[in-house]
């Protein structure tokens, strides 16, 4: 089977899909959303079932649920995964009514690149495929629900389940925005920590007589956190922050967050002792502080598969005349860090391409779509 047939296919193809892009996008889907997150999978599962192809749903109760899409099912060759998540970041509405427009070349709305562009090119690759008679090993497609906040809403379950489906598979292909003639093979790991200083009240005129500043004392302990930084790339960021009631008393609670991102076990350690050590240690007399970990994404660190697939995806994108791509690392967080962390051979940032990721601007570029599904569609073609 050659790849000719199959890109024509796709090229056919492309407008229909086009139409699916704006569809899926229009279902409004932030995180919180259950009921948006799980239209849109729903929207996959019955396209999905129209194909013949297998649809597993892992509910939940608070998160959208997962959908497993598989074609190939009865094959008894090792599975390729896609994925690719189908919440979004912004609330209901922001966008306006229609959410999504299209206009020069280009499709704009809550999610177009990030991530659903790239879940519609996986759907495309794996029609056009299943048009022209792949039948060679099962292609499982991952729709993760609850991405955007690092799983915590469904506290991992839904990305364990995702990783627990793709575990013996030979690819993990993830279909986050796409840099041109890159890919993303290593990640920063996220903890993030929510600390809650206590203070004492008292009257602003007597302030530092029988109080402690709770807003002072964090300030503090915002300082010490920014600090936190190695040559490798260890940060902190501090935000989220409320306080105090009025203005004529001295605060005695302060409330913020802080996301640290690390690139390995080492710096994940140190980030782990340094938050406890300015927890446990008050500059303001009379101050105490709490700290609670409220999400956690692993670092996806150098990984030799990683690199080899890389090198396949390569060999295969030579093949068919498309663009090699070199490996990049990001600090941002991925599912992708998870496949690795299970030894699943991944790579990342294979969707569709585009701008102003989780802005009100956020847009994708009309063409991707179709050059993302061929190049997916090669690999599950030649892997």
């Amino acid at each position: 089977m050659e790849h000719t047939a199959l890109f024509e296919k796709i090229d056919e193809l492309t407008p229909e899909y086009i139409n699916v892009w704006e569809d899926v996008c229009n279902i409004e889907s932030p995180t919180d959303c259950k009921d948006g997150v799980d239209k849109v999978g729903n929207y996959f599962a019955d396209l999905a079932r129209a194909h013949g192809w297998e649809v597993e749903i892992f509910e939940h109760n608070i998160a959208g649920n997962v959908v497993c899409i598989t074609m190939n099912a009865d094959s008894e060759r090792a599975p390729i995964c896609l994925s690719g998540h189908i919440d979004t970041v912004h609330p209901i509405g922001l966008f306006g009514s229609p959410a999504v427009h299209i206009e020069n070349g280009k499709i704009y709305g809550p999610g177009v690149l990030d991530c659903k562009g790239g879940v519609v090119a996986s759907f495309l690759a794996m029609d056009a495929l299943d048009r022209i008679g792949f039948k060679d090993r099962p292609v499982m497609l991952l729709l993760q629900s609850d991405e955007e906040k690092g799983s915590s809403i469904s506290k991992q379950a839904t990305i364990n389940y995702i990783c627990e489906k793709a575990k013996n598979a030979l690819a993990f292909l993830n279909t986050e925005p796409a840099s041109r003639g890159e890919a993303t093979l290593q990640r920063k790991g996220i903890i993030r920590y929510r600390l809650t200083v206590h203070g004492i009240s008292g009257h602003s005129a007597v302030c530092y007589e029988n109080s402690a500043n709770a807003i002072l004392e964090a300030a503090h302990k915002i300082i010490e956190l920014e600090k936190m930084k190695d040559p490798a790339g260890l940060t902190c960021n501090c935000g989220v922050i409320s306080g105090g009631t009025v203005a004529n008393t001295v605060p005695n609670l302060c409330v913020f967050q802080a996301d640290i991102r690390f690139a390995n076990q080492s710096e994940l350690e140190k980030a782990k002792e340094t938050v406890a050590s300015i927890a446990a240690n008050s500059t303001v007399k009379g101050c105490t502080c709490e700290v609670e970990q409220i999400s956690f994404r692993p670092a996806m660190e150098k990984s030799e598969k990683n690199y080899r697939l890389l090198d396949r995806l390569n060999e295969i994108n030579r093949k068919v005349g498309l663009e090699e791509r070199v490996a990049r690392s990001s600090n941002g967080g991925s599912d992708a860090a998870y496949a690795t962390v299970y030894g699943i051979p991944c790579v990342d940032n294979l969707g569709t391409r585009g701008g102003k990721i989780h802005s009100p601007q956020e847009y994708a570029h009309l063409d991707s779509l179709a050059y993302s599904a061929k190049e997916l569609a090669a690999a599950l073609l030649y892997i």
